[in-house]
């Protein structure tokens, strides 16, 4: 029996006489068939296939001489089911492959001309990389919402939520007269590609989603349709069945910072944080609060990060993942990148504690995960697709997709609609929660495009100059450091491998214990990758790492509490004087035992009565205040600011052939600013002779069991008895027991 079909073209191609050339699968039968019609579209031809299936190309006259449309346009009728064809009409454009089973939109103007032409309330972001596009849920200053989605190959798309009663073709009992349909409109690439309605009745507090028919997977009826998800939602409603997003204001939190200043990266130390695992189980903070930003705001109000010292707050993954929180919990699967984890509060509530946070004197990091998405929630996967065959491979994720990483499916980062997306989301998070800058996760070329990584940075430095970039790029590479000052931070793989191998005085991660690599690591890497100081973040700890006290512990010589306790204030102190900026796993204040991928933190009874808590503060205190511990710039040596005193690379008396590493700094203020920084990794006590370069009395301000500074900060001076007196600038002698480390400042003539 014939399945008869008509199939509209609109020749945008410019065919001087269209035809339709029609054929079967292991078949020689065709179709030649000139138009039998012209409508509003285009050209249309009247096929009487005599099977389900049937493939077709177009092209220029009769016969086979063309020109014909390119192969890779061949398209397909496919049957509903076995049983049934295609239906009675199929829609076709010149510029792609799908087969609509809807008359497309044409395009009716340019976005940016139309979102331009609008409104908006001051404070919220209208996403605009790439150019002016007004996509997501847009509050309008006049009332009403703007709904924009970004869908090169849809046909049609609608608009459905609480302010229609979710009418839309897709509904159980559609009443059109009640659709809320998108106009297409010419956007990124100067190609029609961007849908854009308004609402007036709709508001802030609405659900909503997007009806898409065309460009997307087709379903078990046979057509291409689906419910879709924003991907700008700022938020998603408290169902976790349905996952709504919803309409969200951003404008009317009450900010109180309007006189705060990111800090410059050569300020930073950083605290890294996970927003559940900081406070579920703190005992002294609001039941209420645990695992919530709102515990956080708690604890930057009672002071805790102004007594410890850090000033830069950088929270793990806060945007949309469907995980269950628990203390395994730790937010490297994201489904969407502009959405609050409803877990953790309102965006409000993250709101409140970035004004909290910038009120102590705190900087907020955001820890962007742009590599990769969830499997099992993944609202993008498959929305656009690029060509209509994707559907039949489980693994083609569409448009946003490319491939896969250990973790889960890759963004396609290398795709510039797909930067426009990530780098808008950035955007939103800066103007709209006034975070100060973001920390990227797993950045290597092999799982994301290092054009869009350098793009991003362009971007946002351009939108925000100040604006703080930190990439976990390991192994690391130079071409993130960009001009050097103002390239990326990044995670020093380097310094954490080393520093954990000279700790646990074995082979880590193909570090050794031996002497080799003690200058690179203490001087920001220059050798390796970096061209300043502002490139290298130093750590020993992280969410992705066991802590000190825990890794030490699988040798066996090490394995009981005074020897991780050492270890510990070991690692943090190398960490703290290092070349590059200081980071912190939240805990490590406390010499937490806890093995990697575990965000929970056993809270200690008493601050004031826990040593290393104390000690470390203090410490941290000791590197905001004085100049010689965070030297900067691309090489502080080459402009005699920094000089070496003790290394395996120089003579027996200044630790040649040991793991004993020492410099002199001289941040150019004066004697006074002049330090000299000590390090023994010896499992034994080394005796040096120091270099200290000037004459008079050293203090002692720190080592790995006392920090006591100088006035104003404390009472240390120059008769204390720890101090060094030198008539010549040189100290024979000196001894630097097993483990440990010193700082030591010029303080008065001799």
């Amino acid at each position: 029996m014939p399945f008869p079909v008509r199939i509209h073209f609109d020749n945008s191609v410019g065919f001087a006489a269209p035809h339709l050339w029609a054929w079967y699968e292991a078949s020689r039968m065709h179709h030649d068939l000139a138009p039998a019609g012209h409508d509003g579209f285009g050209p249309f031809f009247d096929l009487e296939a005599v099977r389900n299936f049937v493939r077709f190309r177009f092209k220029d006259g009769p016969g086979t001489g063309g020109p014909w449309e390119p192969e890779a346009l061949g398209r397909g009728l496919w049957p509903l089911a076995m049983d049934q064809p295609w239906g009675d009409e199929a829609w076709c454009r010149g510029d792609r492959a799908f087969v609509d089973h809807v008359e497309p939109r044409l395009a009716r103007g340019n976005a940016a001309e139309r979102v331009g032409r609008l409104a908006f309330p001051d404070g919220l972001y209208v996403p605009g990389t790439g150019g002016l596009s007004g996509l997501g849920a847009q509050p309008l200053a006049g009332g009403g919402v703007l709904f924009g989605l970004y869908h090169p190959t849809a046909a049609r798309v609608y608009v459905a939520g609480d302010f229609n009663d979710w009418q839309c073709p897709g509904a159980p009992d559609p009443d059109p007269a009640r659709f809320h349909e998108l106009d297409l409109h010419v956007g990124w690439f100067g190609a029609a590609n961007t849908w854009l309605a308004r609402v007036p009745a709709a508001e802030p507090g609405d659900r909503y989603k997007f009806y898409v028919e065309g460009g997307t997977p087709r379903g078990a009826d046979g057509r291409a349709r689906r419910w879709a998800l924003d991907p700008h939602a700022r938020l998603l409603e408290a169902d976790f069945e349905s996952n709504n997003p919803v309409v969200h204001d951003p404008t009317g939190f009450p900010w109180t910072d309007h006189g705060w200043r990111t800090p410059d990266v050569g300020e930073l130390i950083l605290y890294e944080m996970s927003v559940y695992g900081f406070t579920e189980g703190d005992p002294d903070i609001d039941p209420g609060h645990h695992g919530r930003f709102a515990g956080i705001t708690e604890r930057i109000r009672s002071g805790y990060f102004a007594r410890l010292g850090v000033n830069a707050l950088c929270l793990m993954p806060l945007a949309e993942f469907p995980s269950i929180q628990s203390p395994g919990t730790l937010g490297y699967n994201p489904s969407l990148f502009s959405t609050v984890e409803r877990d953790f509060g309102s965006p409000e509530d993250l709101r409140e504690l970035v004004d909290a946070a910038h009120a102590a004197g705190l900087a907020v990091l955001l820890d962007k995960v742009f590599n990769h998405t969830d499997n099992s929630f993944n609202p993008l996967w498959q929305l656009v697709l690029e060509h209509p065959r994707e559907d039949e491979d489980p693994g083609e994720g569409g448009l946003y997709f490319s491939g896969g990483t250990p973790w889960g499916n890759r963004v396609a980062t290398e795709k510039a609609d797909v930067q426009n997306l990530l780098i808008d989301a950035c955007k939103l998070w800066l103007q709209e929660y006034h975070v100060d800058g973001f920390r990227l996760d797993a950045t290597h070329e092999h799982y994301m495009d290092h054009g869009f990584v350098l793009r991003l940075a362009e971007e946002l430095k351009g939108f925000r100059p100040g604006v703080l970039l930190v990439a976990e790029n390991l192994p690391n590479q130079p071409q993130l450091n960009r001009s050097g000052f103002d390239g990326y931070a990044q995670w020093c793989n380097h310094f954490h491998d080393k520093v954990k191998a000279l700790l646990r005085e074995g082979a880590f991660e193909g570090q050794t214990a031996g002497p080799d690599g003690l200058g690179e690591m203490f001087y920001f890497s220059k050798g390796l990758f970096a061209g300043h100081t502002n490139n290298v973040v130093n750590y020993c700890e992280s969410h992705d790492e066991h802590s000190v006290p825990h890794e030490v512990g699988f040798t066996p010589w090490l394995d009981h509490p005074v020897a991780k306790e050492r270890k510990a204030r070991l690692g943090l102190f190398a960490t703290l004087v290092a070349l590059g900026q200081p980071m912190l796993y939240m805990g490590q204040e406390f010499a937490l035992d806890r093995p990697r991928n575990l965000v929970t933190v056993g809270w200690p009874a008493d601050l004031d009565a826990h040593g290393f808590f104390q000690w470390a503060s203090r410490l941290i205190h000791l590197r905001r205040r004085h100049l010689g511990l965070r030297l900067r710039g691309d090489d502080p040596a080459g402009d005699g600011r920094f000089a070496w005193i003790l290394a395996p690379w120089l003579g027996a008396a200044q630790g040649g052939g040991r793991r004993v590493i020492g410099w002199r700094a001289r941040p150019g203020g004066g004697p006074h600013e002049e330090l000299v920084v000590m390090l023994n990794f010896e499992g034994a006590a080394a005796v040096v002779d120091l270099d200290l370069g000037r004459p008079g009395v050293w203090v002692k301000l720190a080592d790995v069991d006392v920090v006591h500074d100088v006035a104003p900060a404390g009472t240390n001076g120059a008769a204390d008895p720890t101090a060094l007196h030198t008539v010549d600038g040189r100290y024979a002698g000196f001894t630097l027991p097993s483990s440990s480390g010193f700082v030591y400042k010029w303080e008065a003539p001799g």
